[in-house]
């Protein structure tokens, strides 16, 4: 298993009428955490690009127990669980301070520039199997 914590501090933009954070944004916090799970171990999402790989959202999922509100700072707390295979798997979990705001995950799968489903690279699959060795 991996986790990786990143911060975030909700901006005015990023909230309604009621000071209160838009439901879609917790979906690109996901992507900060993501890309940032990656990142710390090695595997920076624009080398994946740059490599000709994407890595498009097949599902989302989100709970919400309790609102962020403007200039909260909340923690994007990602897991990858489980060693991917052809598809990648991540769950989340947003804080502020000791508190659960929210919970989800998403599904993904590898394709290259055409959309067509293709294995990780090698480099991807290699570390993979390192951090998840044992």
């Amino acid at each position: 298993m991996i986790t990786s914590r990143t911060q975030v501090t909700v901006r005015y933009a990023e909230t309604d009428m009621m000071g209160i954070v838009y439901h879609g944004n917790y979906l690109t916090w996901f992507e900060i955490g993501r890309t940032n799970l990656l990142k710390e171990q090695g595997i920076p999402y624009r080398r994946l690009e740059e490599e000709g790989y994407r890595l498009p959202v097949l599902e989302a999922a989100l709970k919400y127990h309790r609102p962020a509100v403007y200039d909260d700072t909340v923690s994007v707390v990602t897991t990858l669980r489980d060693k991917p295979l052809l598809r990648i798997r991540l769950d989340y979990e947003i804080y502020r301070g000791d508190e659960l705001l929210v919970t989800g995950h998403t599904l993904h799968a590898f394709i290259d520039r055409t959309g067509k489903p293709v294995r990780p690279p090698a480099s991807f699959t290699t570390r993979m199997g390192e951090l998840f060795a044992g």
